[in-house]
């Protein structure tokens, strides 16, 4: 929502472009079967497209709308995001923008009760996190795509229905300039939280709603905080609830606010109450300048997830899969790695580089993750909007604890979004080997970063396929193993290395081994070289079928 007297896409910072709906071949009575066709346009529809294209995929996008989301919505980019966006080709747009951060502070009865710093070393290319309003991801994301021919945008395109059959996918699609059905071997149902895709194939989200109701409202103001998040609890200007506040760039601050028990929601989003809510809070931290209101909105924290995210040839990725708690910012950041992660197993699975079946592995995967972030952002939606009298009363004992002991404080610490390890569905010699380590990344973790002697960085010489790492006392040539490994995936990569930093940082010695996906997960790893070992994992990495 937006001031009155201001039009709906009329911001203060952003100026939002209007795509117009245009002429295709379905609409002059050609059925071409496109690959994939992805529903929804926004931040995850975006990257899968351009995962797909980093591999030589063609997709359909077809958006609803005729521009980008409005407001901040999602802002927190998560480091294993950068990196994501980075292997896409797309970050190089985000470099000047992003706020980036790794500090924040939680405030109860005006003091600061706890200190959050997230684990940042030399090594690492990316902070661990950095805030840019999600309009402005989008419009990144659509600089990176409109520059690829193998990704075509279909705006003003709304899915109203879809056959789900054995071999494709037929969409039907209404347009201002006629309707049409669209044919597509696989499609990616991205249209969020309120996904149209799943309630036309009867799916329901499943799990937990929180009751706490949260006001989001965008300001405009000259406030010289440093880039970190801010956790204030039961403030004066909100005594029973708590406030979170984020530095966007443009000088726009995102304000999160709990509204009270028994508060009218509909009385809450009007603007006189909004002003006067915000106004109330921005004295709170000691602003008693000028300030413009820019747009709000409200939401409620839930742990939803489909039980399954991959129903015949419908694939769901991001909120049309799962919906969880803005708390610890993963909402984004989960529907990313949702994207890089079905995108480079349907790439490899249309270009004939795996079998079918690698697509299976989707959504234990991401469901897995999505189960582990319900983990972790429960323990803070519960903590920031106590579900229950017997909840408020622990938290409110925690909060007056902290004000003079150590030892509760980190019962405050909001966890935020680190990537998942995908531990569940490993091999027994997966597992075996990887007990073999004292130390290093466990298999299914993402790889380290590791500065290099010369200033690079090591995922910088990861390439788009798996990757084999052979640690030695001298870098070697091309090995027999790595030409076998070759034969398996066009697009795979061998590097040999001998630096001191790099074989220290993965647990290694001479001779160990290391075999990371595309997604920069370790796919498995051996303290010695075993060939025959290394290429079965391999084959189960692509889904063959070793029966």
């Amino acid at each position: 929502m937006r001031p009155a007297g201001r039009g709906k896409l009329e911001s203060l910072y952003f100026e939002y472009p209007e795509f117009a709906s245009v002429t295709v071949p379905e609409l002059d009575g050609e059925r071409p079967i496109h690959p994939v066709a992805i529903v929804g346009a926004g931040p995850i529809g975006l990257t899968a497209a351009l995962t797909l294209a980093k591999y030589g995929i063609r997709s359909v996008l077809l958006e609803s709308k005729n521009t980008f989301n409005d407001g901040s919505r999602a802002i927190c980019i998560a480091r294993p995001s950068c990196h994501i966006l980075e292997r896409i080709g797309a970050w190089e747009r985000f470099e000047e923008r992003p706020l980036g951060w790794r500090y924040g502070s939680s405030y109860f009865a005006g003091r600061e009760i706890y200190r959050l710093e997230m684990p940042h070393s030399a090594h690492e290319k990316f902070l661990p996190m950095y805030n840019l309003q999600q309009q402005y991801i989008e419009k990144h994301l659509w600089e990176a795509a409109a520059e690829s021919d193998l990704i075509e945008i279909r705006w003003e395109s709304e899915v109203t229905g879809v056959e789900n059959e054995d071999d494709d996918a037929t969409l039907h699609v209404k347009t201002p300039l006629g309707a049409y059905k669209m044919a597509a071997t696989y499609v990616l149902a991205a249209d969020g939280a309120r996904s149209a895709m799943r309630s036309m194939l009867g799916l329901r989200l499943q799990g937990e709603n929180f009751e706490g109701n949260y006001v989001i409202a965008d300001v405009r103001m000259d406030h010289d905080y440093p880039t970190e998040r801010r956790a204030l609890f039961a403030p004066e200007s909100n005594p029973r609830g708590t406030v979170l506040i984020h530095k966007q760039p443009d000088d726009i601050w995102r304000i999160d606010y709990q509204l009270q028990a028994g508060e009218d929601r509909s009385v809450a989003v009007e603007e006189a109450t909004i002003r006067n809510r915000v106004g109330a809070i921005l004295r709170d931290i000691g602003h008693n300048g000028s300030w413009e209101l820019e747009w709000w909105s409200i939401y409620t924290a839930n742990t939803l997830c489909l039980d399954e995210y991959k129903h015949g040839r419908v694939i769901f990725i991001g909120d049309s899969a799962h919906i969880v708690p803005i708390f610890g910012v993963r909402g984004l950041n989960n529907g990313l790695a949702d994207a890089y992660n079905v995108g480079w197993k349907l790439s490899y699975v249309l270009n004939g580089d795996a079998d079918a079946s690698l697509l299976d592995t989707y959504s234990p995967e991401r469901r897995g993750a999505t189960l582990d972030v319900f983990a972790n952002a429960s323990k803070s939606a519960r903590f920031m909007t106590p579900p229950t009298r017997g909840s408020s009363l622990v938290r409110d004992a925690v909060l007056s604890l902290a004000l003079r002991h150590e030892f509760v404080r980190p019962f405050i610490n909001p966890r935020q979004m680190e990537a998942y390890a995908y531990l569940d569905g490993q091999s027994d010699i997966v597992r075996r080997r990887d007990t073999e380590f004292a130390e290093g990344p466990r298999a299914g973790s993402v790889c380290p970063n590791v500065r290099l002697k010369d200033g690079s960085y090591f995922l910088d010489e990861i390439g788009p396929g798996f990757t084999g790492i052979l640690f030695a006392d001298e870098p070697e040539a091309k090995t027999p193993l790595f030409t076998e490994l070759d034969g398996l995936d066009p697009r795979f990569t061998a590097l040999s290395v001998a630096d001191e930093d790099l074989t220290r940082a993965f647990g290694a010695a001479p001779g160990a081994f290391y075999l990371l996906r595309p997604d920069l997960h370790i796919a498995g790893r051996w303290l010695r070289n075993e060939p025959n070992e290394i290429v079965h994992v391999m084959k189960c990495a692509l889904g063959k079928d070793l029966r």
